[in-house]
């Protein structure tokens, strides 16, 4: 599941696209680049989020690189994300 692109199902942050930065146990760490950057990802059950979509390692490695992937992905889909 690392490396993949997830949308949130659930809570606050519904429908909202991060990048899955590690697993631990039912739960995975999410980081956005932004708000929630690698330093300090989110933790959200995996039942809470829908993985989408794999992405190369190397657009990982900074928030800044996740922030740029999110955003690609995001105008590749649009009109998409939602109904998934």
């Amino acid at each position: 599941m690392k490396g993949e692109f997830a949308i949130s199902k659930a809570g606050h942050d519904k429908g909202k696209v991060y990048v899955i930065v590690a697993e631990d146990g039912d739960f995975v760490l999410l980081a956005n680049g932004e708000e929630r950057t690698i330093e300090n990802p989110k933790r959200k059950r995996l039942k809470h989020i829908q993985p989408v979509h794999k992405i190369r390692p190397e657009e990982t490695g900074t928030d800044e690189k996740i922030k740029r992937a999110i955003k690609l992905y995001v105008q590749r889909n649009e009109g998409k994300l939602m109904e998934e």
